[in-house]
């Protein structure tokens, strides 16, 4: 008979194997991760798209569902209005001429388009994705308001649009400002350098010669001597008649001397 403790130690062995192969013998179970738009605004009368993506560990195969509930508003229950497998779309009667599924199960997207929006279908919509082995998650939610055309809010496009339009013209009246003042800045300064050029160009004033500085003194002042006024030359002929072929000399003669004290 085996000892007790032997017996002991073989017990544990089992269970320890036991463990190992629960543990590396069987793959987890991984939660879908699924996202939607947190409100959708839909004009009455018109289509509306509620997106619905998911992520999933397992490439996405034959077996991928996708079911979409409801929550009227003022409503506690939930209701199945479609259901997506296989490529096929089953909505309920309800939804039937007007729900579509645009998604894609291979690009991870089961969003499904209303048609003809009505004020009925105000609620709350829930998208629940399972790709076996990964069948947990939590369903995405989207609320839906259905409103008339004066209760729509401002295009988000127009905005950006108008937005993007009024920062350009602040940027182009930006650089129109500042091409202005730099060329105003640059033809005062060429005026300025033109005048300063002018001005070291210019011939300086000649000063006055001695001589008129000496006659203005002499007019204004009494004369410390004698002035010599004009001498009148004359020239004497000194040929004679009766010799035509002789030298005719001319002689200087002073006839007056005109002095002044």
């Amino acid at each position: 008979m085996e000892p007790k403790w032997l017996n002991a130690i073989w017990n544990g062995i089992l269970v320890s194997g036991l463990t190992l192969c629960a543990v590396f013998g069987t793959r987890p179970t991984l939660a879908v991760d699924i996202k939607t738009a947190a409100e959708v605004i839909v004009e009455n009368g018109t289509t509306g798209v509620l997106t619905c993506t998911f992520k999933s560990n397992e490439v996405v195969s034959s077996g991928a569902t996708v079911h979409w509930h409801i929550r009227q508003l003022g409503s506690d229950q939930t209701s199945t209005i479609t259901f997506f497998s296989n490529g096929i779309n089953y909505p309920v009667a309800a939804f039937k001429d007007r729900l579509q599924f645009i998604g894609d199960l291979n690009k991870k997207d089961a969003s499904i388009q209303l048609l003809n929006a009505k004020f009925s279908d105000n609620g709350t919509y829930f998208c629940d994705v399972k790709n076996p082995p990964d069948v947990a998650g939590t369903p995405g939610r989207t609320e839906l308001r259905v409103v008339p055309r004066e209760s729509l809010p401002p295009d988000s496009t127009a905005v950006i649009v108008g937005a993007v339009c009024g920062a350009v013209i602040g940027i182009v009246l930006i650089a129109v400002v500042t091409y202005l003042i730099i060329r105003r800045h640059q033809s005062r300064h060429d005026y300025e350098g033109c005048t300063s050029v002018e001005s070291t160009t210019s011939p300086t004033p000649r000063p006055r010669k001695k001589v008129e500085s000496s006659l203005a003194g002499s007019v204004g002042g009494r004369p410390s001597g004698p002035v010599q006024g004009p001498v009148i030359y004359a020239q004497l002929d000194h040929s004679s008649i009766n010799s035509p072929n002789s030298f005719h000399k001319l002689e200087p003669v002073v006839y007056a001397d005109i002095r002044k004290n």
